[in-house]
């Protein structure tokens, strides 16, 4: 694969470069480049070769690159940093976190340019083509039982959104418990799973999928209606470095500071961006489905659902929901 990454940082422009500079440059015969560029094509990437003008990318990439995340970071994030990784291909990022042994100090942070078995909540296949989108899993380690940690996932959600706001998309908002919406389109998505003693120590991997740009060719294979920040934004869309930076300070301030403030003070703000309350939806639970009126979340981030028995509260876990009206 490092070939082929070193290749694809040559045509990342979008130019025309010829198959003999590319070679020179590389150190490899020209059958070689001949050889990596049909590997390139079939990570999904569309080559054009013209005579005389060499090969280009169909459009250009923005690799994703450890020094310059590290450079757009604040200061404050890189003391919260253990562990700091990049594959170009990956199985999962989750699943990766999730066997490591877990750091003492620090994050363990963890991103890929393409996942072969990217997962969703409830084991749904998270598609995931290369250098089109973020792919993001954080390891953190807390002192606490893992019930403290109840509404965490919706507060990385909050935190999420801020980031998106922060771009100048509008109309962006969360569906309960942890997906961001825009248009009635799924534009990202978030997989918290704990591990550890049930009094503590225990381990949190929170895992996020952010569609930046993604090949329309993936239509057929996405089993629900899907967007990305380009649709919103076209090339206003910040750079995937600058969001993944943004991602990571965003999510290391919540993760250190979660136990002391809880969910309450994520709230209203969760809230102020659901895109479900006020509507009728239909909650799928594994024994029953149970409709009713969202009402927002409490001060937990379980569901507020209003029945013809009243206000319910629903948490997250092998539930689905789904908006009916």
């Amino acid at each position: 694969m490092a070939d082929t990454m070193q290749l694809l940082n040559s045509l990342a422009d979008g130019q025309f470069h010829s198959g003999e500079t590319l070679a020179a440059n590389m150190g490899v015969t020209r059958a070689a480049i001949w050889k990596q560029l049909k590997k390139i094509e079939a990570m999904g990437l569309p080559i054009d070769a013209v005579r005389g003008k060499g090969y280009r990318l169909q459009q250009p990439l923005e690799l994703l690159e450890l020094k310059r995340i590290r450079q757009l970071l604040p200061e404050s994030s890189h003391d919260r940093i253990g562990k700091f990784e990049l594959f170009a291909s990956i199985d999962s990022t989750n699943g990766y976190l999730m066997k490591e042994v877990a750091l003492q100090q620090g994050a363990h942070i963890c991103f890929a340019e393409m996942q072969k078995s990217g997962r969703g909540r409830r084991g749904r296949p998270w598609v995931s083509p290369f250098a089109s989108n973020i792919y993001c899993s954080i390891k953190w380690q807390y002192d606490i039982d893992p019930i403290s940690l109840s509404g965490l996932s919706l507060a990385l959600g909050v935190g999420l959104m801020r980031v998106l706001a922060a771009t100048g998309g509008e109309n962006i908002g969360l569906k309960w418990p942890n997906d961001i919406y825009w248009n009635n389109k799924k534009m990202a998505g978030l997989l918290l799973e704990l591990s550890g003693d049930v009094n503590g120590p225990c381990y949190v991997v929170a895992g996020v999928g952010v569609n930046v740009r993604m090949p329309a060719r993936l239509d057929t294979d996405i089993d629900q209606p899907w967007t990305d920040l380009y649709s919103l934004l076209g090339p206003q869309t910040p750079g995937r470095n600058k969001l993944a930076a943004d991602l990571i300070h965003a999510w290391l301030d919540i993760l250190q500071c979660y136990p002391e403030q809880g969910f309450s003070h994520y709230q209203q703000e969760w809230n102020d961006w659901d895109i479900v309350k006020g509507r009728q939806v239909v909650l799928s639970t594994p024994g029953r489905e149970v409709q009713g009126m969202a009402q927002g979340v409490n001060n937990e981030g379980a569901l507020l659902l209003e029945t013809e028995k009243g206000i319910e509260s629903y948490h997250a876990g092998e539930i689905s929901l789904r908006i009916s009206s």
